[in-house]
C-alpha cells in the first residue's frame, strides 16, 4: 500500500513516514457559526521550539487548546507522531496526551501544597512508584528547573518567575516528549523572563524536549524560537510559517506578520 502524502504549508510535499511530532493540515476552528481561523497547516518537528505568534484576538491560545485536546476543531487533521488525534477515540487522545505536559499561563500550582508536593501529584496519579521514589523524582525535576533547595516552599513564598519554573517542573514530571506553554513570560520582569527562556533552551538541549509555545513577547520569540506560525486576526488564518528571524527578511511574509516581527527584531538591537 502506498503511503499517504500530505501537503506542506509552504507548498512542498511531506511524506507521512517522516512523522513530525505534530502534523496539522487544513485546520478550521469555530465557535458555532463564527470561524475563528481556517486553513491552518504546519509541522512541529522533534526538538523544535515552535512559537504560535500573532496579535491579540487572533486565536493563539485557542489553537493551543486544540493541540492539547481541550477544543475540538470544526475540521482538519491533527496527528501526533503519525497517529490521528481528533479522528480517533477519546482513549486514543488520552494515550497521546500522556506524552505531553502543560504549563498554564499562571503556573496553576496548588497553593496549599509545597513545590515538591505539586510536582509529585502527576506521579501519584499516573505511575506505580512508591512514595520515596516519587519524592526523589519530583526533587530531580525541581532541580532541573533551577529550584533545588526550594522543595518545601509554598507557591506564595516564591517569586512569579520561580512559580513558572515550578509549573514547568510539574509539566515535566512524566517525561513528556512535548511541552505546551501558554504565555510563559506573561507577568514576569525582563530578568525572570530571560531566565525562563534560558531554562527552555537548556531543557531542549539536555532532554531533547519539543516545545510549543504561545507568546506575544517578542524578546522571547527571537531569543529561543527556531520555528513557528503567525496567525492574523484580520484574515483569520496563518500568514507566515518558519523561523521568526528568517521571516523578518522574507519579502513574501504578509504585511501584518512583517510589521510584528520587524518591530521585534528592532527591539533586539542594542
Amino acid at each position: 500500500m502506498s503511503k499517504h502524502v500530505l501537503s506542506d504549508p509552504v507548498g512542498d510535499q511531506i511524506n507521512e513516514g517522516s512523522k513530525p511530532r505534530i502534523c496539522v493540515r487544513d485546520l478550521t476552528v469555530a465557535f458555532g457559526s463564527f470561524v475563528l481561523m481556517s486553513h491552518i497547516s504546519f509541522d512541529v518537528n522533534a526538538g523544535d521550539i515552535f512559537m504560535i505568534m500573532g496579535g491579540s484576538g487572533c486565536g493563539k491560545s485557542t489553537l493551543l487548546r486544540v493541540l492539547m485536546g481541550l477544543k475540538q476543531p470544526a475540521q482538519g487533521l491533527v496527528q501526533y507522531n503519525g497517529r490521528d488525534f481528533w479522528g480517533g477515540t477519546e482513549k486514543t487522545r488520552n494515550e497521546l496526551m500522556r506524552d505531553t505536559g502543560v504549563l498554564f499561563q499562571n503556573g496553576a500550582l496548588w497553593s496549599s501544597m509545597t513545590l515538591v508536593e505539586n510536582v509529585s501529584l502527576p506521579l501519584q496519579l499516573y505511575t506505580n512508584l512508591d512514595a520515596k521514589a516519587i519524592r526523589e523524582y519530583a526533587m530531580l525535576k525541581l532541580a532541573l528547573a533551577g529550584l533545588a533547595g526550594f522543595e518545601e516552599y509554598y507557591p506564595s513564598e516564591i517569586s512569579g518567575g520561580m512559580r513558572k519554573r515550578a509549573g514547568l517542573a510539574r509539566a515535566m514530571a512524566l517525561d513528556p516528549e512535548i511541552l505546551f506553554l501558554d504565555e510563559p513570560s506573561a507577568g514576569l520582569d525582563p530578568v525572570s523572563s530571560r531566565l525562563l527562556d534560558d531554562l527552555i533552551l537548556e531543557l531542549r538541549e539536555s532532554l531533547g524536549t519539543t516545545f510549543v509555545i504561545v507568546s506575544h513577547e517578542l524578546a522571547s520569540i527571537f531569543a529561543i524560537a527556531n520555528n513557528g506560525i503567525f496567525l492574523d486576526a484580520q484574515t483569520r488564518t496563518a500568514t507566515a510559517h518558519g523561523n521568526p528571524k528568517e521571516l523578518v527578511g522574507n519579502s513574501n511574509t504578509e504585511r501584518n506578520a512583517m510589521l510584528f516581527l520587524t518591530r521585534g527584531a528592532t527591539e533586539q538591537q542594542p
